[in-house]
């Protein structure tokens, strides 16, 4: 590709990772970043930042920004899509943006998307395991315990020899089965396609169909959600899946909230059917002030944070500069997490 492109910031990013990418080709590729027309960040590696309104001339400024973009770090927002004509590629910050490529039209438009595929799993996988090991090895006993300056011995619970389940096969699955092996559980995941060829397979004691739920809920101590919310898994998750998991065991959801019937999640915690629950998605989000299961002691809730760490933007970063290679040299087919039309993650 010899025309020089130019790459637009179109969500907040460090500085620091900016100028990695005017690196790339200073001669190919021209990089406009302009932090005063972005939302202030809340927190690091912060991709929507606080509600901020920009004035009448910051407006047209930003416009005429993206009217510039041949390629975009991040979505643009909807209403402006129309104002780029250049646009032929973005690199989204998240995994699951299908169905916003989706909603925009963007292979119809001729515009590329590679997603962050990869950047999360990891981050997700210390979460769930937190958790998990905040249940199993007694932490808020402990808590409790120090508390009331109390030294009594007692007799905890481990996590080798148990069963993790894994609704899910993809990348997400296979940050949490390498822990869980490295803890000496066994790992089975579900997934629609068990035949399919994968890297990690390995890591997995079983790939199973999806078909098989219910009758493998009863053999887990943990099960662990992180597939998306799409039309084939919206509710999987009902009263029926909680009746079948074994009494007193653990849910984990890192997918999406839409995933599970909540009704039926708080009635199986309040029955004990489900001894624990880590949730770091809800439905909705974020979760009402009024819901009980702020309250549950055996929930731990976390605000959609989870895969957010301050390493994240680095590692997609890197990325979109391996991607930004490919592009400027011509190489499309070389692009690492390019999103096929219609695929949702």
């Amino acid at each position: 590709m010899s025309a020089r492109q130019t790459v637009v910031i179109a969500s907040p990013l460090e500085a620091e990772h900016v100028a990695t990418f005017r690196d790339v080709a200073p001669d190919r590729l021209e990089v406009l970043h302009e932090p005063s027309l972005l939302p202030p960040t809340r927190y690091r590696a912060d991709h929507k930042g606080a509600p901020f309104t920009r004035d009448a001339a910051a407006e047209a400024a930003w416009r005429t920004l993206l009217a510039r973009a041949d390629i975009l770090w991040d979505f643009p927002p909807a209403e402006l899509l129309d104002g780029m004509p250049r646009l032929r590629w973005i690199q989204a910050t998240s995994t699951g943006v299908g169905p916003a490529a989706a909603k925009l039209r963007l292979a119809e438009r001729g515009v590329t998307v590679t997603t962050a595929r990869g950047v999360h799993a990891g981050p997700l996988a210390e979460w769930v395991f937190m958790a998990l090991l905040q249940h199993f090895r007694g932490l808020d006993h402990l808590r409790q315990e120090q508390q009331a300056r109390r030294w009594v011995r007692y007799c905890g619970e481990d996590v080798a020899g148990r069963t993790l389940l894994i609704i899910g096969a993809g990348d997400l699955a296979r940050g949490c089965a390498r822990i869980g092996r490295a803890l000496d559980m066994r790992v089975v995941a579900l997934a629609r396609r068990p035949e399919r060829e994968r890297a990690h397979a390995a890591l997995f004691n079983r790939v199973a169909p999806i078909s098989e739920l219910h009758a493998l809920l009863p053999t887990a101590d943990a099960v662990v959600i992180t597939v998306p919310h799409t039309p084939e898994t919206e509710g999987m998750f009902d009263a029926a899946a909680f009746r079948a998991m074994r009494p007193g065991a653990a849910f984990v959801n890192i997918g999406r909230g839409a995933v599970v019937d909540h009704d039926a999640l708080r009635a199986a915690l309040n029955s004990g059917q489900v001894g624990f629950a880590a949730l770091d998605v809800t439905e909705p989000e974020p979760l009402p002030p009024e819901d009980p299961l702020w309250e549950m002691p055996n929930v731990l809730i976390s605000p959609h944070s989870a895969s957010t760490v301050a390493s994240e933007n680095a590692r997609i970063a890197a990325i979109f500069r391996d991607n930004l290679r490919c592009w400027l040299d011509g190489r499309p087919e070389a692009m690492r997490n390019v999103l096929a039309p219609g695929q949702l993650y």
